[in-house]
């Protein structure tokens, strides 16, 4: 047992040193997270004996239909959010509309957290890796009440994001703006997630592309053209196909082992699928923090400035290489 273990709240705190003015807000705002994360692996991981598999009978305002899962998961980020009187503001896949926060003592949270509080939950009954994510930002004047236009800024404004994935381990995934990005174990043993992995880097190019091909009819030229580039090259070895439908679980890999995720626009999805505050973005801002790329198609990610809490987003994203080589295609074959 390491007597001496880097947990996420003292390598918060450690890093807090760098920042005179900074008065701890943050961290209270990650504990608040933390506890939600554990609450959630502790449901996932017991949700057959709990019977809380299954639908709870409505879908969200994305047209997915809810689990009962996803409305527990739901409820324990909006409470300890709530709770931690960090935040002004929220925006969740399962709420239609901004979560507002009420002041507390006059004194309102400065920021904005935008959350799925459960990604790829229709895996959950095969017992698939599934996977929490989170962007944080700040409410542009802090000066001013809180307003709902407030949560629509780019990703680049982004201070922090980062993901949970409930697999085979419990793992948190944190990026801090030009921090780095730094992967903490869950150990139930004590009850505290500790740094496994720091810094963690994306390859400049992988050999793992990841995407639904069942779409691939749906698909625009330049697309079809790099995925077949893949599977059938002139020269080298082909890619390996990897997808699991969880955006958590196929990103970690991607970040991991290098490699593309994409889900792009297509005659069935003209806007893509992935939704761009809660899922693109928070993925953008660890990918690029990796090392790596994020594109729309047309430009990075992180520079869309969002016109709706549940807009949609086309996703090509991974190791820069691949990333330009699929830009490259789309660029040659498509306009």
């Amino acid at each position: 047992m390491d007597t001496n273990c880097m947990t996420v709240s003292r390598f918060i705190l450690e890093r807090q040193r760098d920042f005179p003015g900074a008065t701890g807000e943050f961290t209270t705002l990650l504990n608040s997270l933390m506890t939600a994360f554990k609450a959630v692996s502790s449901a996932v991981n017991r949700a057959g004996i709990y019977q809380i598999y299954g639908l709870a009978g409505d879908t969200n305002v994305t047209g997915d239909d809810q689990k009962k899962l996803d409305v527990l998961s739901n409820d324990v980020f909006v409470n300890m959010l709530k709770s931690s009187y960090t935040v002004c503001g929220m925006v969740s896949e399962e709420n239609e509309r901004v979560i507002r926060v009420p002041s507390a003592n006059e004194k309102q949270g400065k920021y904005i957290v935008c959350f799925d509080p459960l990604d790829g939950s229709s895996n959950i009954e095969c017992l698939a890796s599934i996977g929490s994510i989170f962007g944080i930002l700040k409410k542009p004047d802090l000066n001013e009440p809180f307003k709902e236009v407030d949560v629509l800024q780019p990703g680049d404004n982004y201070i922090a994001a980062g993901y949970t994935l409930y697999g085979s381990a419990t793992m948190l995934v944190l990026a801090l703006k030009n921090h780095g990005v730094h992967g903490f174990m869950y150990d139930p043993t004590i009850g505290e997630f500790v740094l496994t992995d720091p810094d963690m880097r994306i390859k400049e190019k992988g050999k793992i592309y990841s995407t639904n091909e069942g779409y691939y009819k749906y698909l625009s030229p330049g697309i079809q053209k790099y995925i077949d580039s893949k599977k059938f090259p002139e020269t080298g070895e082909p890619y390996a196909a990897r997808y699991i439908g969880s955006m958590v679980a196929d990103m970690h890999r991607t970040i991991k082992y290098g490699g593309i995720f994409m889900y792009p626009a297509n005659k069935k999805s003209p806007q893509g699928k992935l939704r761009l505050l809660y899922e693109c973005n928070p993925m953008a801002f660890i990918v690029e923090q990796a090392g790596g790329a994020a594109s729309t198609g047309e430009k990075r990610i992180l520079e869309v400035v969002p016109k709706a809490i549940h807009e949609r987003c086309p996703v090509f994203i991974g190791s820069k290489k691949d990333v330009e080589e699929v830009l490259e295609s789309m660029k040659k074959h498509d306009h």
